[in-house]
């Protein structure tokens, strides 16, 4: 074979390079396949597409979606006959919601008459995929472009205008920053910008990448984290060193929360071990996983919940002893005994019954599906 047809020969064997990142897939790491493969995930997308209808008819089904948020109108050089091609896709974590769009250009307005009729009245993070977006509050426009994050309050009236784009929101309750709000308030309506910024930014872009995967337990913390992070991002400059060291502790939390999912059936995964995994002294360690109910409840939580998904699953022939054996348990009398602590029921009902309900520890599914809508879902967040 010729140089030409050997060049030829390798470009059809190379994978496409420039792929579209939305909708976003995760490509885990072993790390991420051993934990997606012990726990269930918790959540399930509200998908909303306007592709399926007639042209005409799919700008007004976007206005009916927004509706709560804002009023919308297209681009002056569009009419409705153009149609109006959106994707909306929301996550419910139950403090905060996830959601990727993708929209043409618009125009959108938040009025006072609407702050009026609406309880609405959180914070929300934009970040921008591609396109750009000019939003103006009490005269003060924010520019908005990809790879920049920029924060807004749905309390107050705002205005603003989208080229066609593809971002992803983050809302959170106001409740949530109860003890930031004049800091928050401050910095209505722009962009934020610096290493917190940079670290915040990877963070979220972590997450949307893990929706798919992330489990019940996960969901509270992730909340927590958020909201620590958006905090730091915006402390004064005196309140830093603060802000950093709350920024460390969701960093080692995030690593010790890894090490134990990848070391579940190891019998040397102990506050021991843990401790030179991750560099830090039992203190350290104890008052990392206090608000989880220490070191040990921890490991065994996860070691029960990742045999309960086991037990469960039809699929999986294996013997209760040997699940228990995989994760972590060197006795079945011992794991017998926690496994019904925890649970309520024997491992043995698990296996020759299928109406037993899955573990959770936080926010499930059903608690999700009380408010299947955009509207519901933003009405209930942070009650």
């Amino acid at each position: 074979m010729d140089a030409k047809k050997q060049d030829e020969a390798r470009a059809r064997q190379s994978p496409e390079r420039d792929r579209r990142r939305w909708p976003r897939e995760a490509q885990p790491d072993e790390a991420d396949r051993e934990v997606a493969t012990s726990l269930p995930p918790a959540l399930k997308p509200l998908a909303f597409s306007t592709r399926e209808l007639a042209p005409p008819d799919q700008f007004a089904a976007w206005q009916a979606l927004m509706a709560p948020l804002v009023e919308v109108k297209l681009a002056d050089d569009k009419s409705r006959e153009d149609g109006f091609p959106a994707d909306h896709v929301t996550w419910n974590l139950g403090g905060m919601l996830i959601v990727q769009q993708r929209a043409p250009a618009h125009s959108y307005l938040r009025s006072s008459a609407k702050l009026r009729s609406s309880s609405i009245d959180h914070w929300y993070i934009a970040l921008l995929r591609n396109g750009r977006s000019w939003t103006e509050v009490d005269r003060r426009v924010a520019e908005n472009q990809p790879g920049k994050l920029e924060i807004r309050s749905l309390g107050y009236p705002f205005r603003g205008r989208t080229t066609e784009s593809e971002s992803l929101f983050v809302y959170l309750p106001r409740d949530l920053f109860a003890q930031a709000t004049a800091t928050l308030d401050a910095k209505n309506n722009s962009i934020l910008s610096g290493n917190f910024a940079n670290l915040l930014l990877d963070y979220v872009n972590s997450i949307e990448a893990r929706l798919s995967s992330l489990t019940a337990d996960d969901l509270p913390r992730i909340v927590h984290a958020t909201r620590s992070m958006i905090t730091a991002c915006l402390s004064p400059q005196a309140d830093q060193s603060a802000a950093t060291e709350q920024l460390a502790s969701v960093a080692l939390m995030e690593r010790a929360r890894r090490y134990v999912h990848n070391n579940l059936d190891a019998a040397h995964l102990t506050p021991d071990s843990m401790c030179r995994a991750l560099g830090v002294s039992r203190s350290r360690l104890y008052q990392l996983f206090e608000p989880s109910g220490g070191v040990l409840h921890y490991i065994q939580s996860r070691r029960l919940l990742a045999a309960h998904v086991a037990l469960s699953d039809s699929a999986d022939s294996r013997r209760i002893a040997d699940i228990a054996e995989a994760v972590g348990f060197s006795s079945g009398a011992n794991f017998s005994r926690a496994f019904s602590k925890e649970f309520g029921y024997s491992p043995r009902e698990v296996r020759s019954s299928t109406g037993l309900p899955h573990p959770t520890s936080s926010v499930s599914p059903v608690e999700h599906e009380k408010a299947p809508s955009f509207e519901g879902w933003l009405k209930a967040l942070g009650s």
